[in-house]
């Protein structure tokens, strides 16, 4: 038998607190331990790598580095090493513009684009607003943001550029198709008519016109109050018209879709980690009798499909125009600890029919391909596309 050998008191208050300062240093300091000893009290290796590398390049690197610049680039990076379009990552002060985008009302420049290879394709230019009073038109390309190249950039990633505090200015590249030209704009909060609404008439038929710019919140609330609004005004059918709308919110999809289709499924989503889900029309639908067209073309995508593609399998109505986008994907937001988010596609969506429009992930697919082909020429004033969806609505009445 051995006896307990007992320490007096006065040496292990000193060996206590040398053996904590000593542990806290080899947390610090892991490369000194034993190797048996480092793979068993170093379990987060990846990010004791990641805090090594950032530090070794604040303390080393030639000239002085932002810590949080190089946070936000290696995230970004991250990202970007995912070869996915669709997937972004917003800085603190980037997501907060991406919120008020969502929101309806932001601070900017005023207008709408679309992504191409140069930069960004204006798609429209609101009224009353910095871009509209600086001379740019639906048409010109976005091509540098402050002297910083836009090709290669995301739409969000390029859009984040031109947004910031209202009274500061932005200096814009624009090709016309004669060269370039540098305009500078005073940024300025910017209401965003996310619906616009009127009665047309073809024939002797009255008809609803309805435009919905973006699935922002709440727009499902305003498409539904102008198209009562034109039905109680006379209107017989309605042309739903989703042209350049490059998608949103989800839910709001599944709300607008409502508003046609009474009941049943509207889409369906499953991912990786997301199980399947199925979202189904909320109720408070207008007439199955009227008559409805949805009007489209290449730059309808996401939440445009998601609505077009629904209201074509439930043969709720006619699609009239070009070829959707051809998105298959969503993505979901998921907060940081840093104020900035992940925009990251966590599944793909299915149509009531059970289509993906999508080419396989993350993929550009088919899209929708319209019932009614129609395309607006750009360069007469009349809108060719327009015209052939209230004369597919007038040929139903």
């Amino acid at each position: 038998m051995r006896r307990r050998r007992r320490y007096p008191a006065s040496l292990l208050a000193v060996l206590i607190p040398l053996a904590l300062v000593l542990g806290i240093w080899l947390g610090g300091h892991p490369d000194r331990l034993p190797g048996f000893a480092r793979d068993t009290l170093v379990a987060d290796s990846d990010g004791r790598l990641y805090q090594e590398a950032i530090d070794t390049i604040e303390r080393d690197y030639y000239r002085p580095v932002n810590r949080k610049d190089l946070l936000n680039k290696s995230i970004g990076a991250a990202v970007e090493s995912l070869h996915d379009q669709f997937s972004n990552y917003f800085s603190p002060t980037a997501y907060t513009g991406f919120q008020e985008s969502t929101e309806g009302e932001f601070e900017g420049v005023g207008m709408t684009v679309t992504a191409v290879k140069q930069g960004l394709r204006i798609n429209q230019v609101y009224d009353n607003s910095p871009a509209k009073d600086g001379g740019l038109r639906a048409g010109d390309v976005i091509v540098k943001v402050d002297g910083r190249a836009l090709a290669g950039k995301t739409s969000d990633q390029a859009t984040a550029l031109i947004k910031g505090r209202a009274g500061t200015s932005v200096t814009l590249t624009i090709d016309s198709g004669k060269g370039t030209r540098d305009v500078r704009l005073k940024r300025a909060k910017v209401d965003v008519p996310v619906v616009e609404s009127k009665l047309e008439t073809k024939g002797s038929h009255k008809i609803a016109w309805v435009h919905l710019a973006s699935f922002t919140s709440g727009a499902h609330g305003e498409v539904g109050g102008a198209v009562r609004k034109e039905l109680g005004d006379g209107a017989q059918g309605v042309v739903l018209d989703l042209r350049d709308n490059g998608g949103g919110l989800l839910n709001e999809a599944v709300q607008i879709a409502s508003i046609f289709v009474p009941d049943g499924r509207v889409v369906s989503t499953k991912g990786r980690n997301r199980p399947e889900h199925v979202y189904n029309a909320t109720g408070g639908a207008i007439s199955g009798k009227v008559p409805v067209v949805v009007l489209v073309n290449q730059n309808s995508a996401s939440a445009s499909e998601i609505v077009t593609g629904a209201l074509q399998d439930r043969h709720r109505a006619t699609v009239v125009g070009t070829r959707t986008y051809g998105k298959g994907v969503f993505q979901e937001i998921e907060r940081l600890s840093n104020g900035g988010a992940l925009d990251i596609t966590v599944g793909e969506y299915f149509t009531p029919s059970g289509r993906n429009l999508g080419g396989g992930g993350v993929r550009k697919g088919a899209g929708i391909t319209p019932d009614v082909q129609a395309q607006d020429d750009p360069h007469t004033k009349p809108d060719e596309a327009l015209d052939k969806a209230l004369e597919t609505v007038a040929g139903k009445l």
